[in-house]
């Protein structure tokens, strides 16, 4: 399935263990693809064993190559994030620089596979996420900043994806709504907290795609995961950019 129709996702983070026979089960959760990537601690030998793990499941499986550790074959797709609320201009276009500038060493003989990367302009929301350490990222001070943001992602810099992310909480639903509302054509993730049917389904009525991350590796994380692929299909996603009505049902 291409990208483009994901509703819900699920996000596996190769520097926490997770049991196989646990990822060999999320197929028949209805959840859409797996992404594989973490805000820190990422080894290539963890993403290489992940990635073998994650393709016997069948679904489409993307790699957020957030470190150089991350850039191993056999992905469907490479997301491409760049941290637009950064205070370090590294986390937006600096360390992408250096990637290239040593991908003979960090890829030897492996050419970049174009027509499968992704650009994701992250929105960092949470202050105290692994996320907004690591990156320096300063949150946005309101709804009319996220929009902003959006904006920027969109038109300047032409992203494909704007993600709002709230890791380790649930966001304000406004935030979410302010983004999607900016937006005419790239599509809007949202990740953070979500563990029940009803968060999912009033973040995936604003944003094209939830992901799921944290609450897999909860014991009843396969429970939470079916119950957010729940939500997310009982709202109508959005099309074209425009804020999505929460209340709006599926057919």
């Amino acid at each position: 399935m291409d990208w483009r129709n994901w509703r819900h996702v699920v996000k596996l983070d190769p520097a926490r263990p997770l049991d196989p026979a646990v990822i060999a089960r999320l197929p028949a959760t209805g959840t859409d693809a797996l992404v594989l990537g973490g805000s820190d601690g990422i080894r290539r030998g963890a993403v290489f064993g992940l990635l073998g793990t994650a393709r016997e499941t069948g679904l489409p499986v993307a790699i957020e190559v957030s470190s150089v550790e991350a850039v191993v074959p056999g992905a469907d797709w490479y997301l491409i994030p760049m941290v637009l609320n950064t205070t370090d201009p590294r986390w937006l276009v600096g360390a992408h620089q250096e990637a290239f500038a040593n991908l003979h060493r960090i890829a030897p003989g492996i050419p970049v596979p174009w027509d499968r990367v992704v650009t994701v302009a992250y929105v960092v929301c949470n202050p105290a996420a692994t996320v907004a350490r690591v990156a320096a990222a300063r949150p946005p001070e309101g709804p009319g900043a996220v929009a902003a943001w959006a904006t920027v992602a969109e038109r300047l810099l032409r992203a494909d994806i704007v993600y709002i992310e709230y890791s380790g909480r649930l966001g304000d639903p406004a935030w979410v709504e302010a983004a999607a509302g900016a937006l005419r054509r790239a599509r809007l993730f949202y990740g953070g907290g979500l563990s029940t049917a009803e968060q999912a389904a009033v973040m995936a009525a604003r944003a094209h795609t939830v992901v799921v991350g944290n609450a897999l590796y909860r014991p009843d994380g396969l429970e939470c995961i079916r119950a957010t692929v729940r939500g997310a299909r009982q709202v109508r996603p959005g099309e074209g950019g425009e804020p999505f009505a929460a209340g709006s049902r599926l057919p």
